[in-house]
């Protein structure tokens, strides 16, 4: 079965503008389920958790719900699923909480491909309880990351690492990290906000012992999630009000919940597990909502694939553009820079042709840097679930267009 583009186009509202949207990997487009959701939650009754009134039972059903979905997700345990404000803040009060077990003479590592916020909380907690930072370098001509032994050692108590390179695409070989880093005694953090939008996550195929993810890239609401074992969660001691719950995993959740968003999460959830099959053909793959996620984000990978060679075959024609996304396993992202002529400007007319594609180093900032591109990165071109050809050929066209101008 073919994946039917016009029918998930016709889910979003945003499009109606008529921009092709390029910018998924800084945040997606919303569909109309994951708006609806959100707006049901904020019509009520809604109030704090509990179970007496409608609106307490209400918030309570809708948390359990999320948890579920984030967990069907990634293949984890609701048990184990913790949100908070962003994958930044997330990182930033784990690596606090994990750290405090560190002393001199501990290291950790962490990546040049990494977005920032999965470096420099870790580099930050280091710098704090006296630990060495130990850096695992990529080659820049293959936009391959190298070998974790190199910098592994009796002493590593984490290993943070990213599934997906959100600047130029790289899919890390995670699981044979994760083994190695295991076998040496240490935690894998694994900083999946990239990843989770391009393809099917099973945490125990990685080995991550702690998984990060954005649900406002997977066409869901401005929140962030982690996955991990609740036994593992149960080890770490936050601080918190004296009043709240120790439970896990509510006892790292600070204050009340964003429940509309939270509704927004399980409705992205949902729309992914039957994304792409046309309303003809029911409720999409068979099973449960996890084995239909596991059917539903294949085909779109595989329908995001071929729209990526597409894409390629037409930057190739484009004299003097440049492509800084080489590795063999990638997402459908590309870093462009252009021979000559500042990214920003691109940007800026392809902007005024109604194509989004940002030019940042989009916090990867170790990355841009190691390419050679100092801060200032490239043009970003992401596809997205509701990209289509049309999309794609006007970029192309824009492109050629500014490169004539």
């Amino acid at each position: 079965m073919t994946y039917d583009i016009d029918s998930v186009r016709a889910d979003f509202p945003a499009l109606a503008d008529g921009s092709a949207h390029f910018d998924g990997p800084g945040g997606t487009q919303t569909p109309t389920p994951v708006i609806d959701a959100i707006a049901g939650a904020l019509r009520g009754p809604l109030s704090n958790r509990g179970t007496l009134t409608a609106g307490e039972s209400r918030a309570e059903q809708t948390v359990a719900d999320a948890r579920g979905a984030i967990a069907d997700l990634v293949g984890g345990d609701p048990g184990g699923v913790v949100f908070g404000r962003s994958a930044t803040q997330l990182c930033y009060d784990f690596s606090r909480w994990i750290s405090r077990s560190w002393g001199a003479g501990d290291e950790v590592v962490v990546t040049r491909l990494d977005h920032d916020s999965n470096v420099r909380p870790w580099v930050q907690a280091a710098e704090r309880t006296g630990a060495r930072v130990r850096w695992l370098d990529f080659d820049p001509e293959t936009s391959e990351l190298d070998d974790v032994a190199t910098v592994l050692s009796d002493r590593t108590r984490l290993v943070a690492v990213t599934g997906a390179s959100n600047l130029i695409g790289t899919k890390p070989p995670v699981a044979s990290i994760a083994a190695a880093a295991h076998a040496a005694g240490a935690l894998v953090y694994l900083d999946g906000v990239h990843l989770t939008a391009h393809a099917s996550i099973d945490l125990a195929a990685l080995g991550a012992d702690l998984f990060a993810c954005s649900p406002y890239k997977f066409l869901g609401p401005h929140l962030g999630a982690l996955a991990a074992s609740p036994a593992l969660l149960d080890s770490l001691i936050p601080d918190k009000l004296l009043p709240s719950t120790n439970a896990v995993p509510e006892r790292f959740e600070f204050g009340t919940l964003p429940y509309e968003l939270l509704a927004g999460v399980a409705a992205a959830v949902d729309y992914l597990s039957t994304i792409g099959y046309p309303a003809s053909s029911g409720s999409g793959p068979a099973g449960t909502r996890r084995e239909k996620l596991v059917a539903s984000l294949a085909r779109l990978e595989e329908y995001e694939d071929a729209l990526l060679t597409r894409l390629e075959d037409g930057i190739r024609s484009l004299p003097g553009v440049s492509v800084h996304s080489r590795a063999a396993h990638r997402t459908p992202t590309l870093l462009l820079t252009i021979e000559g002529r500042d990214t920003v400007d691109a940007y800026e007319f392809l902007a005024g042709r109604g194509v989004d594609a940002p030019s940042s180093n989009f916090y990867a900032l170790e990355a841009s840097r190691r390419l050679g591109l100092g801060d200032a990165g490239g043009l970003r071109v992401g596809l997205a679930p509701y990209t289509n050809a049309d999309d794609v050929d006007r970029l192309l066209a824009s492109l050629d267009a500014f490169l004539a101008a």
